[in-house]
């Protein structure tokens, strides 16, 4: 392409992306905007100035746990639009849709968020800034934080003081010894964070010296490491991107801590997927941190991929030619052994990729939908597992329920008592064998090209429940509803919400970094 219509196409793309935003914000939210105003909440107490003020139909900026006046209320972000995908990605969603999601989220992020000085289930906020938690814990996690960001509700300053927290707690060269083998190696993100500003790099737990005795792992959660990289990603795209990863935080620049964070989890070094055993165990992603896994892990090595081809990004934007290379080169390898490592090759999974090769290696639902979603499988290969996925949606409960998804396919539970093959949870609640909404995005994104008629219809079954729960965003969700568990969990919402209006991943974006391009 020559450079007149290159300069063209990249002109056209940013009139229709200003043209969908216009549209959108006109159509779905309430004028963002900045006023100095007085008001009253609900228990007519007088509260000070504030800025940055959301009018929705509930009134302002009625924000639960907090004390201090000046915070600012979580505001959409007007820079809604980043790439000519989501012109193509909000042509395919409903604008009333998305207008009922983004409330929704606004409101339960209202219930998140911890002011400083503001106390939530008897703990302080000392951090210095609004905390942002997924709701119903009493921390922030790195994971769900991030998921949070990638909805668009979440404004810059607050992503950018939870990024300098997350890596200001970032281990240091040394390895820590917490006992019983359990060792937090250098570098190590943590998995969540207290209140107090203490990181504890093992689930399960808010104490940060606890070992537990290897339950959560012998080693930290392998997606921490990713998630800091994937907020980065975000961040850095709506500003000069050198000047936020050549900033140092305690002697090191954010990138050079990125880079460091990547390498923590350990490796195949010939396929590059996740992988792990018994006496070194690490989780690969916080949504099954109840199952006990071993051997290579694919949702684990698909977020190592999308993570990667975030990494040579990064390194494009600031002039890091063998970085590039470096990452392009684990993403190609990790994608060339998706098939071979998790594929169903004798039939006996139903066409589902395997969660694990080791222990728990049950047919990983949500693991095959992320593959496509990411582009880490593609052609034929592709196919298969999407006549996979839409043949089980055909089935009632296989492995949707209420716009909700179970992590295996009921048919291929590991037994009568159990989904997975090692877990202390109880069958059919939580991660064994409940239903999550966090993944519907992506779902709904990769059934909506060649399947659009079952992803509506996938879609108004999810609308429909949300819209019979007042305001509830449970974080799993079962049969009459007995499974359903911890009634305001942000990434249920903010994460699908984000595909949705962003797309956020999708594998054309990662491919083409291009299609990136700054408000």
């Amino acid at each position: 392409m020559n450079i007149v219509s290159t300069k063209y196409t990249l002109n056209i793309m940013k009139m229709r992306r200003i043209i969908v935003s216009l549209l959108f914000t006109l159509a779905v939210l309430r004028p963002c905007f900045s006023i100095e105003k007085k008001y009253e909440d609900s228990s007519g107490l007088e509260r000070g100035q504030i800025t940055n003020i959301v009018v929705d139909d509930n009134g302002i900026n009625k924000r639960p746990n907090t004390s201090n006046s000046d915070q600012k209320d979580i505001s959409v972000d007007c820079n809604t639009f980043s790439s000519l995908e989501t012109m193509y990605q909000i042509s395919r969603t409903d604008l009333s849709d998305l207008s009922f999601l983004t409330n929704i989220a606004r409101s339960v992020l209202r219930t998140c968020t911890v002011a400083p000085g503001a106390m939530t289930n008897g703990v302080k906020n000392t951090l210095g800034f609004r905390a942002i938690t997924p709701g119903g814990y009493r921390a922030i996690w790195v994971q769900d934080f991030t998921m949070n960001f990638s909805s668009g509700l979440v404004s810059r300053e607050d992503g950018l003081n939870h990024l300098n927290l997350i890596l200001t707690r970032q281990n240091g060269p040394h390895p820590v010894a917490l006992g019983n083998g359990v060792i937090i190696p250098p570098y190590a993100i943590a998995d969540h964070i207290n209140l107090d500003g203490q990181p504890v790099f093992f689930p399960g737990t808010l104490d940060p010296n606890a070992d537990m005795k290897g339950k959560f792992g012998f080693r930290p959660p392998s997606n921490n490491q990713y998630d800091v990289i994937w907020l980065t990603h975000m961040l850095a795209r709506n500003e000069d991107p050198k000047t936020l990863l050549n900033k140092e935080i305690e002697g090191l620049s954010i990138y050079e801590r990125l880079k460091r964070a990547f390498e923590v989890p350990e490796i195949d070094k010939e396929t590059q997927l996740i992988s792990t055993s018994a006496e070194r165990r690490a989780v690969g992603f916080i949504f099954y941190d109840v199952i006990y896994m071993t051997g290579d892990l694919l949702m684990a090595s698909l977020i190592r991929y999308r993570t990667a081809l975030q990494m040579a990004w990064l390194a494009k934007t600031i002039g890091n030619s063998e970085d590039v290379k470096y990452y392009n080169s684990i993403s190609q390898k990790i994608r060339t052994n998706i098939i071979p490592v998790f594929g169903d090759h004798d039939g006996s999974r139903g066409g589902w990729l395997r969660a694990s090769t080791g222990v728990s290696g049950q047919p990983d639902v949500w693991g095959s939908i992320f593959a496509i979603y990411v582009g880490a499988v593609e052609d034929d290969e592709k196919k298969r597992l999407l006549h996979t996925i839409t043949n089980a949606l055909q089935k009632e409960g296989e492995i949707e329920f209420q716009g909700a998804l179970r992590h295996v396919p009921i048919s291929y539970d590991a037994s009568s008592n159990s989904a997975w093959e090692q877990t202390d949870e109880p069958k059919n609640s939580y991660m064994n064998g409940a239903y999550w909404h966090t993944p519907m995005g992506w779902l709904l994104n990769i059934l909506q090209p060649d399947y659009p008629n079952l992803a509506d219809t996938v879609k108004r079954r999810w609308l429909n429940f949300l819209r019979g729960q007042d305001g509830k965003v449970w974080e799993c969700i079962g049969w009459e509803g007995k499974a359903n568990k911890n009634s305001s969990f942000a990434p249920s919402i903010t994460l699908p919400l984000g595909v949705l209006k962003y797309a956020e991943v999708q594998a054309d974006q990662l491919h083409n970094p291009e299609h990136y391009p700054f408000p």
